[in-house]
């Protein structure tokens, strides 16, 4: 699996992971455990929804290489 999620991408899924969580503790409801997909997709840098459209939104250089961020 090549990373295919970038850092402010991945900072985005961490705070709405987290929030969806927070949230469904605070009103009770089991829905707050979806908090847990963004969370993960964070954790391992790759989302499956992302790969059959071609998505990637780590950083690339001029070159089309490796830009040598986080993704690589």
């Amino acid at each position: 699996m090549k990373p295919n999620v970038g850092t402010i991408d991945r900072a985005l899924r961490l705070i709405l992971g987290l929030g969806v969580i927070i949230w469904g503790a605070v009103t009770h409801s089991w829905l707050g455990v979806i908090g847990l997909v963004p969370l993960l997709t964070a954790a391992i840098r790759w989302c499956p929804a992302y790969t059959p459209f071609g998505i990637n939104t780590c950083g690339r250089d001029k070159t089309g290489g490796c830009g040598g961020g986080s993704c690589c």
